[in-house]
């Protein structure tokens, strides 16, 4: 089988290293590139959104830090600046019209200065398998998932506003299941009147739970992309391979269970794309090592069909509709005081502190695989060494191929991480054995957690609601995920936050380009702190309340749209 690795031989014209040219995207404009003249040794883009080491290359991080600073100025400057240039981009990338009440969202966007107005990519691909259903199709089989268990229906009549219209739970819901309702009232209430009648159907749950079909998915999309309906008496049965049966029979999942796949990823990777690298398609791996696919074990059954039904979050194998939630949201770190600047805070190691989330803990489960115990474990081993990759003095220089470092240095020297409290999750009788597995400290209180420079964030039982904090602090935040946030086109790894692999085969590499040796040695604390002032200064200019609006309501004039029975007629047309 051929390769699909890609090496890229454009460079920088200001420092001489190797810049990355991303592969084609639908959605968004090709970018010219020019040759190469130089004969510096370069990086490997691989397909599956990791970047491997050049042992001859300039440390990867430098590259991938001046690759992010570009790939943002582009998507800057690209923007949208009026009301046509936004339609035009919209038929562009969707070649469709965009959605009745598009102007008003138009409108909306320029008064609350909401930035990037052509990124919502995300909701393309949420909403677009929809539009391979007939209408009257799509109406009955959202008004079936009004009944689902554990699930409450929103929408709005004509002239009325947006209200509960239904809920289904045994036995009846507590105060905080209904929490998502109350943040979809306070995102929309100042703009409602905009948006046409709908019903749409939500999951009170953390996790994501329409496991897709990979054959049945298609069908929809192809309908989508065709302008035509998928049949439902014609829709093959449902694959019942678990998790991979959101795959495609070519993806490394499907090659990887047949035992003809390969994963010949070097010992030393570095995340460039990190949608590609949430997807357990790409990366089988990921089935075996997080809680979100460890709990089902082998997986679940997959949909007959698609679902329209909306969550907190979703995975590249589920078609849940995500959508941004208020819980845990935070304008700012108050009072200021717990957040000292950069320059103040005195503890250089890498913290983190948190509950033993993630799956249920016993002795016939494989909790110690999932992400959380093995990053407390990770982080606190003794034992044996790490192979690591010091920062070269000169930022040419070759990086070389790490050194060995013993755990009983590294680990008690730069980390800080533990579980705090008490063990969750598990019965009382294993509960006590957790207690002693692991040493478990007190809760950290925000004038605590603020004086560390570095902080990393990772998922627990679903998405980590904790990231809106961290990022508004002016701490460097390395962040772990396999969950595609709405934000996610939004934000731009290696300029706002560093991105580390759910495997935790990078976080000693990325952590210590910055921090530096054991004695400080390479050390790149500038660039550190920097990506932490423009982490900051992003969840304060991408991440407010009016831009979960301006997603949200953008995303329900697009669900209004593919619900209607006239689909033309909800769309915009220019005056």
């Amino acid at each position: 089988m051929p390769s699909q690795e890609c090496q890229i031989a454009t460079r920088s014209p200001i420092t001489g290293l190797p810049s990355y040219v991303p592969p084609p995207n639908p959605y968004l404009p090709l970018e010219e590139t020019i040759e190469s003249t130089t004969s510096l040794p370069f990086h490997t883009y691989r397909p599956n959104g990791l970047l491997s080491v050049n042992t001859d290359a300039s440390h990867p991080v430098y590259e991938l830090i001046e690759k992010a600073q570009e790939d943002w100025r582009l998507k800057l400057n690209r923007a949208s600046q009026t009301l046509d240039e936004a339609i035009a981009e919209y038929r562009r990338r969707y070649n469709r019209a965009p959605p009745k009440g598009f102007g008003a969202w138009w409108e909306y966007v320029q008064e609350h200065n909401v930035q990037l107005p052509d990124e919502y990519d995300q909701i393309a691909r949420d909403i677009e398998p929809f539009w391979g259903y007939h209408p009257l199709d799509l109406q009955q089989i959202q008004a079936e998932q009004e009944s689902h268990t554990d699930s409450y229906t929103f929408g709005k009549t004509i002239g009325s506003e947006i209200r509960l219209m239904n809920f289904s739970f045994v036995p009846e819901p507590g105060p905080n299941v209904l929490r998502g309702a109350e943040d979809i009232l306070a995102l929309l209430k100042d703009v409602q009147q905009h948006i046409p009648p709908f019903r749409a159907v939500f999951s009170p749950h953390d996790n994501p739970i329409l496991l897709s079909d990979y054959d049945i998915k298609k069908k929809f999309t192809d309908a989508a992309a065709t302008g035509s309906y998928v049949d439902l008496d014609g829709l093959p049965e449902p694959q019942q391979d678990g998790w991979i049966s959101a795959c495609s029979p070519s993806s490394p999942a499907r090659e990887a269970s047949s035992g003809s796949f390969s994963d010949d990823v070097p010992s030393k990777s570095f995340i460039y794309d990190p949608r590609k690298t949430m997807d357990p398609c790409l990366h089988p791996m990921l089935l075996d090592i997080h809680g979100e696919f460890l709990s089902h074990d082998h997986g679940s059954s997959p949909q007959k069909r698609m679902l329209p039904q909306f969550a907190y979050c979703s995975t590249l194998i589920h078609h849940d509709i995500q959508y941004p939630s208020l819980l845990s949201w935070v304008d700012d770190i108050n009072p200021r005081s717990d957040d000292p600047e950069w320059d103040k805070k005195l503890d250089e190691r890498l913290s983190w502190r948190g509950s033993n989330t993630g799956m249920w803990h016993a002795s016939d489960t494989r909790w110690r695989e999932a992400q959380r115990a093995r990053l407390v474990t990770y982080s606190n081993d003794l034992n044996g060494t790490a192979r690591v990759l010091i920062p070269p003095t000169r930022k040419h220089d070759p990086v070389g191929d790490g050194i060995n470092v013993s755990k009983s240095k590294i680990n008690p020297a730069m980390m800080d991480i533990a579980f705090a409290g008490s063990p969750l999750g598990c019965p009382s009788d294993y509960c006590k054995e957790l207690e002693t597995m692991f040493d478990w400290r007190k809760r950290q209180n925000a004038k605590e957690a603020g004086n560390f420079r570095y902080v990393i964030d990772i998922d627990g039982n679903a998405w980590s609601s904790r990231f809106k904090r961290l990022i508004t602090s002016n701490s460097l935040i390395f962040k772990a995920t396999i969950y595609p946030e709405w934000f996610l086109d939004r934000i731009q790894p290696w300029l706002h936050y560093v991105p580390v692999q759910i495997d935790l085969s990078d976080l000693y590499d990325s952590f210590i380009f910055f921090h530096g040796g054991m004695y400080g040695e390479g050390a790149n604390v500038e660039l550190a702190a920097k990506i932490a002032r423009e982490g900051r200064e992003w969840s304060k200019s991408f991440w407010r309340k009016q831009d979960m609006t301006a997603y949200l309501f953008r995303l329900m004039l697009e669900y209004a749209r593919v619900t209607s029975l006239d689909r033309d007629d909800m769309s915009y047309e220019q005056i």
